[in-house]
């Protein structure tokens, strides 16, 4: 058994669009191109023909798998004004509550 062997056929596509219109089947294109067999291209064709009705209809394409954690864009100077802003109004709850206990 070979080694396995990865082609990133997402960028072969313009030229597979290509071939196909000039006529090609799409065993030749696989052949030409050197790919394992037709169901890569038969595969890449049908990814493209679903994105391209999501896009007609007015979906959105949204990325596959779990999104990351924090997936917006952190503002760190407003997050620490934030976090400051915090601490200020504890120190002070604490003083206040140190003063009714009459403890400072």
């Amino acid at each position: 058994m070979g080694k396995r062997r990865y082609t990133h056929v997402q960028e072969l596509l313009p030229e597979i669009k290509a071939m196909l219109s000039e006529g090609r089947s799409q065993q030749e294109i696989a052949e030409y191109l050197g790919l394992s067999d037709k169901n890569v291209v038969k595969e890449l064709l049908k990814r493209e023909r679903r994105k391209e009705r999501k896009i007609k209809a007015g979906l959105k394409l949204r990325p596959k798998g779990r999104p990351r954690k924090r997936s917006e864009a952190v503002d760190i100077v407003a997050e620490q004004a934030y976090e400051i802003k915090r601490l200020k109004m504890e120190n002070e709850l604490l003083r206040d509550f140190l003063r009714f206990t009459e403890r400072k």
